[in-house]
């Protein structure tokens, strides 16, 4: 199995990607974990993402806020697929970063989940890894299970309790 590369533009995403570690840790996914701005070492950046394949990466997940081109600077210096995760700054609630990620030029995709969507961003590059990796594709399969029970689960608590009378 090939691992997934996280690049952060800055220490404080790090609790948003967080998350991305503990769903990587809980499917036994190699991971490797970068603090590289885009703006502010654009060269490191660049150079990571040029050489991740080679590297052993399958998969990058790029965690920005502000002005959030993070994502969009790997995506373009690499053909592996790119996950953004926008993460809230001290404004605009995060808009700025899922705009800034999500607005990609045509040619330089960039898959962008939701403003603080480490969990997620984790859960897409598994599937993305599932797509030749059996294995990982049942251990997907069997956590959206779970998942659906546990929901059923509470539907039956709540109903019993405030159910139609």
């Amino acid at each position: 199995m090939r691992k997934v590369g996280v690049v952060l533009g800055s220490k404080s995403d790090l609790p948003v990607a967080e998350k991305a570690f503990g769903i990587l840790e809980e499917f036994g996914v190699p991971f490797e974990v970068r603090i590289l701005s885009a703006h502010r070492c654009p060269d490191e950046a660049r150079a990571f993402a040029a050489s991740a394949r080679q590297d052993g990466f399958s998969v990058l997940i790029g965690f920005a806020g502000m002005a959030a081109h993070l994502a969009g600077a790997l995506a373009a210096n690499t053909t592996l697929p790119v996950i953004g995760v926008p993460c809230k700054g001290s404004c605009f609630d995060g808009m700025d970063a899922l705009l800034s990620t999500v607005m990609m030029p045509s040619g330089i995709p960039v898959a962008t989940v939701a403003v603080d969507g480490g969990k997620n961003a984790a859960l897409l590059a598994l599937e993305i890894l599932a797509a030749s990796d059996e294995k990982l594709a049942e251990a997907l399969d069997r956590r959206r299970k779970e998942e659906k029970e546990a929901v059923l689960a509470a539907d039956r608590e709540v109903s019993a309790k405030y159910g139609a009378k």
